[in-house]
């Protein structure tokens, strides 16, 4: 179907293509670094496995450098429609030296910056609490050991300050995202203390002021993870708490809470509790697998969540999966385009209509309405989409991606 006709379609409905797809070319998503190497980073001295973090899978191509994830990364925007952000983590520095989590600077991660300002990218950012030896304890912020927590609180310091410089560097706000793997493997006996300990190190964290037209923290809370199922010291409530006490941003992870959960349904809750949002978008297959997000109910009622409660400008779209068995650029192309098309789904809806209804308490209409919106040339919209972008769809995107994941085969 052509544009102009589904354009008609929607318009049968009260629904202005054209100025949907002007809102989501407005809408930034970041990209996540971290699905270019399977979360191993560019350390030369300090990183070590562990912290419950594990991508699956040996395909070709895991980019091995900087310069080798910059690339893969310029590749992956020039197949996502529109202009989106990279998140960062603080293993990911660019540099000769060997500083430790607690000596990082700005100056580890100014390739990176100037990079961004080059190719009109902005940067997110994110303390690493896991892949450390002073980590192999899962508990970080959170240690009875005070050296332990001082290290970690360091660390913290010194990404905000890296990220405040980001932010001013490249003229936006930087957003910097804290989570720590902190927990206990078997029932912990105090609770209370431990909790204490995370709260009182992210408040020294913290202190030093920066300014909010630079950097914002986010916190970000788990379910469980890998050593630490028993009790998970940053749980949602603890963190919800803490992002109301502090006026961070409340970091949702689609992974981080019981698979039964809708996360969407929590949006609206905590929005009228906290300024601004931070969602990191997945697919927990089997709770927090992280599997590449597809074009399904979860991420469909999450756009629609956004976007009927009118919440798009104070919410920060993150990606946040991580899958060695496919190609890893394909990854990031597939995820980030499909929370584009959920998007672009949810602003075509005719609110105002199913509102209405709604108010009504007309559920039957209600329900017809919705299913019968589902028939619509969604497609067509989005291949319009992409092609005020330059970019490709359909057969010709998977042939571009085809052929880069051979360029990069030979990697070892």
């Amino acid at each position: 179907m052509s544009y102009e006709s589904a354009k008609a379609r929607f318009a049968d409905w009260g629904v202005d293509t054209d100025g949907a797809i002007g809102r989501l070319a407005d809408i930034p998503i970041s990209m996540h670094c971290w699905q270019g190497d399977d979360v191993v980073g560019f350390e030369q001295s300090t990183g070590t496995s562990g912290g419950g973090i594990q991508a699956t899978g040996n395909h070709p191509g895991r980019a091995r450098s900087p310069e080798e994830l910059r690339a893969d990364l310029e590749f992956a925007y020039a197949m996502i429609p529109g202009k989106h952000r990279l998140n960062l983590h603080a293993m990911y520095l660019d540099t000769d030296e060997t500083p430790d989590r607690d000596e990082i600077e700005f100056r580890h991660f100014t390739p990176w910056v100037e990079w961004a300002s080059e190719q009109g990218i902005k940067l997110d950012f994110n303390p690493t609490f896991f892949a450390h030896a002073k980590a192999d304890d899962n508990l970080t912020l959170s240690h009875p050991d005070k050296g332990i927590r001082d290290f970690w609180i360091e660390h913290g310091k010194r990404t905000r300050e890296i990220a405040a410089r980001m932010g001013q560097e490249l003229g936006s706000p930087c957003i910097n995202n804290i989570w720590v793997p902190d927990g206990y493997k078997d029932i912990p006996i105090d609770r209370m203390a431990a909790r204490r300990r995370l709260e009182a190190s992210l408040d020294d964290m913290l202190a030093p002021s920066q300014d909010r037209a630079h950097m914002r923290d986010a916190v970000e809370s788990k379910l469980f993870g890998i050593g630490v199922e028993a009790c998970t010291v940053g749980s949602h409530e603890f963190y919800m708490g803490y992002a109301i006490r502090k006026e961070t941003i409340l970091c949702l992870d689609m992974g981080h809470f019981h698979p039964t959960e809708n996360i969407a349904d929590k949006v609206s809750s905590v929005a009228l509790s906290v300024d601004e949002l931070l969602l990191h978008v997945s697919r927990p297959m089997r709770w927090d697998s992280d599997h590449v997000i597809l074009l399904n109910d979860d991420i469909l009622q999450m756009a629609q969540e956004l976007v009927a409660s009118d919440i798009l400008d104070r919410t920060h779209i993150g990606l946040d999966f991580f899958d060695a068995t496919i190609s890893r650029t394909a990854a990031w192309v597939i995820g980030t385009r499909n929370m584009q098309k959920a998007l672009l789904r949810a602003l075509l809806l005719p609110l105002e209509r199913l509102r209405g209804l709604e108010d009504s308490l007309d559920f039957t209409s209600r329900l017809t309405h919705t299913e019968e919106l589902k028939d619509l040339p969604y497609g067509a919209v989005w291949d319009e989409f992409c092609s005020r972008n330059d970019c490709p769809s359909g057969m010709t995107l998977i042939g571009n991606l085809d052929a880069y994941q051979a360029s990069v085969s030979g990697r070892g």
